[in-house]
């Protein structure tokens, strides 16, 4: 394809493709591609200019074609739908009256840094090379469904949905579940929550990176995203780093990256997320690492990280979250998160973790468990006992073991309650073996102190041995004890009725001493 009359602009990059050189139709340092619709002729090359160098541009002996072009307005547009192009693409600062279309076209590499585009169609894209998009600012939909980048993708301090004049999402007064959410959109301090979004909007990603498989990394630090964020099934050999990333889709999926998998690590240190961050069946070796990140769901699920394979999943000083936490049936090495941290819902059934940090209490873990949205599991228990147990902290394994059997009495019968209640008060369902030892003594003081002020009577004088009311008591409380002083002496009026209570009392703390002993012996 020939293309005449070309402009000056354009002739520059002609000359300039050949021999791998840049064209900068930049004005300055501050030249804004955000104003690249007011550009005029000098500064606009046309789409089909640029797809012909591409296609069916010449370079010449010894020396390495490429297209390097800067601060330019892109008129009509580049249209490469599968196109095999040998020389890389270099578009930086550029302002794109229409979005380009790379459906199926294989690239050596792709980079558009800085630049303003109205979308960007790219699905089953072929890179060789990297995929560079930092800093850009996308209006429409990003579609790489199905791409294969040999090497990394950065989206880095790129804007993304919205216009480019949006503000920062974080920085946006959000009074939908404030004190005024049912006045109108103002707020309570007297300022403009933003329109609700078109629900038309927001049936597409803004940006659709699922199924797609990255050779290196997947570098996003800093992403402002007004839209989902979809990565499923994506597979990343390398990291994929959300740090400093804001994702805001209310209501919605903020982040969708189900069965993503990555090789290291998904840093989204500092992630502020309204919306759902989904992460379901991912399998993350190393890190998912949430450290003071904010994440904001109210009335549904904050983070669902349900069915995960993860090394360390960390939210530390993270923000309490907003909305329910699910990580049912995932596998975690280490689980670092402070308690108040969690949400008031959780679902953790089937959770399982061999380390749990920071080092605290049980007493400070244990209102994490009541607020299981499924009600009693004993698993999630059995797991925080394991736990304490692999750290060595075995006093506070008893106390997990304990709140568990208190959690289970009340979802028994009236009448097993009573009895669990008793094993409680007496010795702690066998987890407070001194606290029986204390029943025992105060019993016993209590019984030598009145029978020695009340000699029982003996039932033979002349065969009866001198009396003593300690071992008389230890007679009675204890029923394998047998001094001889219960068959000898008989007490008469409160006396009686005393000995009757101390027999009873010690029939019951014997029961639950063995009952106590039993299930000790049955969880060694």
């Amino acid at each position: 394809m020939e293309i005449t009359d070309l402009t000056p602009a354009e002739r520059r990059v002609r000359e300039a493709f050949p021999l791998g050189e840049g064209v900068d139709l930049r004005e300055g340092p501050e030249d804004d591609p955000a104003a690249g619709a007011a550009w005029g002729p000098e500064r606009t090359v046309r789409a089909e200019v640029l797809r012909a160098l591409l296609v069916d541009g010449d370079s010449r002996a010894g020396e390495i074609a490429g297209l390097k072009l800067a601060g330019a307005r892109i008129t009509g547009q580049l249209d490469l739908r599968y196109g095999v192009v040998q020389h890389s693409i270099r578009l930086r600062s550029c302002y794109f009256a229409e979005g380009p279309m790379l459906y199926g076209a294989q690239l050596r590499a792709l980079v558009l840094s800085d630049s303003v585009l109205p979308a960007f169609t790219a699905a089953a894209l072929r890179v060789e090379g990297v995929l560079r998009m930092s800093r850009c600012r996308i209006a429409g939909p990003v579609r790489l469904a199905g791409s294969q980048i040999a090497g990394a993708v950065f989206l880095d301090g790129a804007r993304l949905g919205g216009s480019p004049d949006d503000p920062d999402p974080s920085d946006v007064p959000n009074c939908s579940d404030g004190p005024n959410a049912s006045d109108g959109p103002d707020c309570s301090d007297g300022s403009r929550a933003p329109d609700p979004p078109d629900p038309t909007a927001l049936q597409e990603p803004a940006l659709e990176l699922n199924q797609v498989s990255v050779g290196n990394d997947i570098a996003a630090t800093g992403l402002v995203c007004h839209g989902q964020v979809r990565l499923n099934g994506a597979i990343v050999t390398g990291e994929v780093n959300l740090n400093d990333a804001v994702l805001h889709h209310p209501g919605h999926d903020a982040l969708h990256a189900e069965t993503l998998s990555v090789g290291t690590d998904l840093r989204a240190m500092r992630l502020r997320a309204h919306g759902r961050v989904n992460v379901s069946g991912a399998r993350i070796p190393r890190h998912l690492n949430l450290a003071h990140a904010r994440l904001r769901n109210p009335g549904g699920q904050a983070l669902r990280a349900s069915s995960c394979l993860i090394g360390e999943l960390w939210l530390r000083e993270a923000a309490p979250i907003e909305g329910v936490v699910n990580l049912r049936g995932s596998q975690v090495d280490l689980l670092h998160i402070a308690p108040e941290t969690w949400p008031d819902r959780v679902r953790i059934d089937g959770l399982s973790y061999r380390r749990l940090t920071p080092d605290l209490p049980a007493e400070q873990r244990l209102p994490v468990l009541e607020r299981e949205e499924s009600g009693y599991l004993p698993y999630a228990y059995e797991q925080l006992t394991a736990a304490y147990r692999i750290a060595g902290d075995d006093a506070a394994a008893r106390t997990v073991q304990l709140a568990k059997l208190r959690r289970h009495r009340r979802t028994l019968p009236r009448y097993a309650r009573a009895w669990g209640h008793l094993q409680d008060i007496t010795v702690g369902y066998g987890f407070r073996p001194m606290r029986a030892a204390g029943w025992l003594l105060a019993l016993l003081l209590t019984g030598a102190t009145a029978f020695a002020l009340a000699h029982p009577r003996p039932l033979k004088a002349d065969e009866a041995p001198d009396f003593n009311p300690v071992f008389y008591t230890v007679d009675l409380l204890l029923p394998i004890a047998d001094f001889g002083q219960q068959s000898a002496f008989a007490p008469q009026g409160w006396a009686q009725w005393l000995s009757y209570a101390l027999i009873v009392t010690g029939w019951i703390l014997a029961t639950t001493i063995a009952a106590g002993i039993t299930r000790s012996l049955s969880r060694q």
